[in-house]
C-alpha cells in the first residue's frame, strides 16, 4: 500500500480514467502501451473482470507498458506513472482527498467493477483535472459516469465505435452528447499524453 498522505505533494497534474469491458484488454493494451513511466498522471482502471476466479490482468497487461500496473487497494493513494485496476467483484472509487476504495455496492449495469461509480466518484475530487476515457464494451456502463464528469469540467475520451471490438459501451458515451474526442484506440494515448502536459503548464 502506497503510505504518501493524501494531501501531500506528488507530479501528478492529471488523472486518466479507463472503463472497458468486452474486447477491453487489447484496447487496454493499446493505450497502456502508448503511455510511459514519465506520465505525470495516475490511471485508474474499470475493467469487468469474472468475479468467480483470480484475476491475471496485471500479468497481462504489464508486458505491454512501462507504468507500474496494479490492483487497487483500499486508502491507496494514486501517483503518476502507475495503473490501478479495480480488483474483482468490487467497485473502485475515489474518496475526498483522492484516498481509492473498494467498494462491494450493488451492481452497476450488471457489473462490478463498474465504469459509473469509478468516473462519479472520482470527477468531485479532481474536476477538469480529470481526463475520462471509454473503451471497447457491450453495454452502456460509463455514459451516466460521463454526464458527471462533464458536469465538474473533465473531458471524455470514447474509442470510436467503428474500429471497437463491442461497440455498446462507446456508442452510450458518444449518445450522451457529452464526448470531446472519439477516436481509435491506438491514437488514445497520444491525445492523453497531450492533455496531461497541457494540465501540467496551464
Amino acid at each position: 500500500m502506497n503510505s504518501r498522505h493524501p494531501h501531500e505533494p506528488d507530479d501528478r497534474c492529471a488523472t486518466v480514467m479507463v472503463a472497458s469491458s468486452a474486447g477491453g484488454i487489447e484496447s487496454l493494451k493499446a493505450l497502456l502501451g502508448g503511455l510511459d513511466a514519465g506520465l505525470r498522471a495516475a490511471v485508474l482502471v474499470a475493467q469487468h473482470l469474472r468475479r468467480s476466479r483470480e484475476t491475471r490482468i496485471v500479468n497481462i497487461l504489464s508486458p505491454h507498458t512501462t507504468l507500474r500496473v496494479k490492483l487497487a487497494e483500499e486508502g491507496e493513494y494514486p501517483t503518476a506513472g502507475n495503473v490501478y485496476i479495480a480488483p474483482p467483484d468490487h467497485h473502485l472509487c475515489v474518496e475526498t482527498g483522492g484516498v481509492l476504495a473498494l467498494s462491494k455496492g450493488d451492481w452497476v449495469n450488471f457489473a462490478r467493477p463498474a465504469a459509473d461509480p469509478l468516473f462519479a466518484s472520482a470527477s468531485k475530487s479532481y474536476g477538469p483535472l480529470l481526463i475520462a476515457c471509454v473503451l471497447t464494451g457491450t453495454d452502456g456502463d460509463g455514459a451516466r459516469g460521463v454526464k458527471v464528469v462533464k458536469s465538474r469540467g473533465g473531458i471524455v475520451i470514447v474509442e470510436d465505435p467503428a474500429t471497437a471490438a463491442f461497440r455498446g459501451m462507446p456508442k452510450a458515451a458518444i449518445e450522451t452528447g457529452q464526448v470531446d474526442f472519439v477516436c481509435p484506440a491506438d491514437e488514445i494515448a497520444p491525445l492523453v499524453k497531450e492533455l496531461v502536459e497541457r494540465a501540467c503548464n496551464a
